[in-house]
């Protein structure tokens, strides 16, 4: 029994769920993760004895549509591995996009809060990347603020965690200088679109919005920010493509200023950021 052998008998199931250059992809996760070989070894054919126990249970656990972050409780963010599991939202590349956004855009010292943190990632990455900030995370799921701890504790990140819910109308936050939520945004409508595993294992909570109400948590968010904010605080959203416009004219219609909508690698409408526009009291 040979690498190879394996590597193209594992490629073969899983082609029956998944693309093939995903599929090939799934399986060298799982080789590097529970055999600790790489893609040359593939190809110099590695002899091997048998396939480990865990390495089979893992690749069940694929085809029965489990994703394959959650399996082996990790997803990279930034460069870095982020503890995951059935109670958070798996990292996306698009959110590595906002984050970047903000530390081009923000220098200094400043008070910075993440409303609806989940795994921490958002959170986390800014504190290790932006040394003067002082960062916190807020959420309402218990199960994700122990992830974020962990996750903070991996990499000695040192920032606050808030358990409280973005939906409630008084939080009764300290002031910060800058905000940013990646809140859910997927309608209830798009369900069919998205895929079977992630439809049955990442968290509805993190996920989806009525479709009569799109905006819910952005609104929510808002007047939070406007009370929380510093005067000429920032506010950073990750959005659903297809309401950048909608968003913007919110924050404009809340009082932000200098709101501008950013487009994401793949060109579609993904941030909205601007300023609130008030004076001290």
């Amino acid at each position: 029994m040979n690498l190879r052998e394996i590597y193209k008998a594992y490629v073969n199931q899983l082609t029956s769920l998944y693309p093939d250059t995903e599929a090939r992809s799934l399986v060298m996760w799982l080789f590097e993760a529970y055999l600790s070989v790489d893609r040359k070894d593939v190809l110099n054919n590695q002899p091997i004895l048998q396939i480990p126990e865990a390495l089979q249970n893992a690749m069940n656990k694929l085809m029965a549509g489990e994703p394959i972050q959650y399996i082996l409780e990790k997803a990279p963010f930034y460069g870095r591995e982020f503890r995951v599991g059935p109670g958070v939202l798996i990292p996306r590349n698009e959110t590595e996009e906002l984050v970047q956004l903000i530390l081009q855009n923000h220098k200094g010292k400043m008070k910075v809060l993440d409303l609806g943190t989940g795994s921490g990632c958002i959170a986390i990455t800014i504190a290790l990347e932006w040394a003067e900030a002082e960062v916190s995370g807020l959420d309402i799921s218990e199960q994700a603020l122990a992830v974020a701890n962990e996750n903070a504790a991996k990499y000695a990140a040192k920032l606050n965690f808030i358990k409280a819910d973005v939906l409630q109308k008084d939080l009764n936050l300290e002031k910060f200088d800058l905000m940013v939520s990646n809140p859910p945004y997927v309608l209830e409508k798009e369900r069919t679109l998205m895929q079977a595993n992630v439809l049955k294992h990442e968290p509805e909570l993190a996920l989806f919005v009525p479709d009569e109400d799109p905006l819910r948590f952005y609104k929510a968010i808002c007047l939070h920010a406007k009370e929380s904010l510093h005067p000429n605080g920032f506010l950073y959203f990750e959005i659903n493509e297809a309401f950048g416009l909608e968003v913007v004219s919110m924050m404009n219609s809340e009082g932000f200023g200098e709101v501008r909508l950013v487009q994401d690698i793949n060109g579609k409408d993904r941030i909205v950021y601007g300023q609130v526009q008030q004076t001290e009291s």
